[in-house]
């Protein structure tokens, strides 16, 4: 038995002694009322000359004993429950007790193997980034400048599934099929985004960006494990990150980190590895994200530079009424300018400028 049985049963158990402790003091006071009433009849029978009177009064004296002994009964009964009771009770805390002690063991048991999993999950991830840093070697050759579309990897993990992530992707994604050249954009969609789903998607989808949103903090990302159950995910450690997107021969243009005080992590994949980043300065809203970044990939879709559609996607926030406008933050290296890049060009316009 668990311990929220045991308490269950102490509970029950103690409400039937505090009704027994009542019934046993009824009792009692009954007697003590009856006797008082049997002495005041006697003294009224000996006290009369009246033959009649005095029988009569006997006769209700015998009454109130016989309800007092009756009575006396009562209380007795309910005094030996109420031991009984006790009884039960000291052995049902004793229970309780035992099963808290097993059951906190339990748990921290299940916290260390959590723990141990966790750290596998981590090896496993440093492994498997170790083994794609040696594959890429062979592809260090630049491929030629060509046209082509713009490829966007999407990354949504919501590993306790408290998070629109799906709305998300799908406002996106229905966003930018109005868009001037939304046949130049193809999407990489990764509903429930494990570690494995991130190399993966770099190796062999090569996107132009990379777009996360689910949970994260300054130092971390919680990607999922490939579980059919609402669970507590999988912790990427920011330099794990970072060194992931930047393993590949041909990292990103653009990381969205659209999620929750991730703006330091953008800053530092900026200084290490892409040359632009957006990220989160504070908590935000699943409302907020989806607005900004729908609103973000429609001007991308409709050829605005990378500046231009940050900007739009903040002001759509303030036109709308929605809080933290100010919170999605454009990072970007020394050597790059989010004006002069437009990440869809049509082919004509680069035939033109070529």
């Amino acid at each position: 038995m668990n311990s929220d049985h045991y308490r269950r049963e102490l509970l029950r158990k103690q409400e039937q002694q505090a009704a027994a402790e009542r019934k046993a003091g009824d009792a009692r006071k009954k007697d003590a009322d009856k006797r008082a009433d049997a002495a005041k009849a006697r003294a009224a029978a000996s006290g009369t000359r009246s033959e009649i009177t005095r029988r009569s009064r006997h006769r209700d004296a015998e009454r109130y004993e016989k309800a007092a002994n009756d009575a006396a009964k009562d209380a007795a009964n309910a005094q030996g429950k109420v031991a009984s009771l006790a009884k039960d009770i000291a052995s049902l805390q004793a229970r309780l007790s035992k099963a808290e002690q097993d059951e906190s063991r339990k748990q921290q048991a299940e916290h260390a193997a959590a723990r141990r999993r966790a750290d596998q999950d981590h090896r496993q991830l440093m492994a498997r980034l170790a083994r794609t840093e040696a594959d890429v070697t062979e592809l260090q050759k630049m491929r030629p400048p060509k046209a082509e579309r713009l490829r966007i990897l999407m990354l949504a993990a919501s590993a306790e599934g408290n998070l629109r992530v799906g709305r998300e992707q799908t406002r996106i994604r229905r966003a930018t099929e109005s868009a001037l050249h939304r046949d130049l954009i193809e999407f990489e969609v990764k509903t429930s985004a494990t570690t494995d789903d991130l190399i993966d998607g770099l190796v062999r989808f090569r996107p132009h960006v990379v777009h996360f949103s689910g949970h994260s903090s300054k130092d971390l990302l919680v990607f999922e494990n490939d579980v059919d159950m609402p669970h507590a995910g999988v912790h990427v450690e920011a330099d794990a990150f970072v060194r992931t997107v930047g393993a590949v021969s041909e990292p990103p243009l653009l990381v969205m980190l659209n999620s929750c005080e991730s703006a330091d992590q953008a800053a530092r994949l900026v200084e290490q590895v892409v040359p632009f980043a957006i990220g989160m300065s504070e908590s935000v809203e699943d409302g907020t994200a989806i607005s900004y970044a729908a609103r973000f990939y429609t001007s991308i879709a409709d050829g605005t530079s990378l500046h231009e559609a940050h900007e739009l996607g903040r002001a759509s926030l303030a036109l709308n009424g929605l809080t933290g406008a100010e919170l999605p933050q454009l990072f970007h290296a020394a050597d790059a300018d989010p004006r002069s890049l437009t990440l869809v060009v049509p082919p004509d316009a680069t035939e033109a400028t070529g």
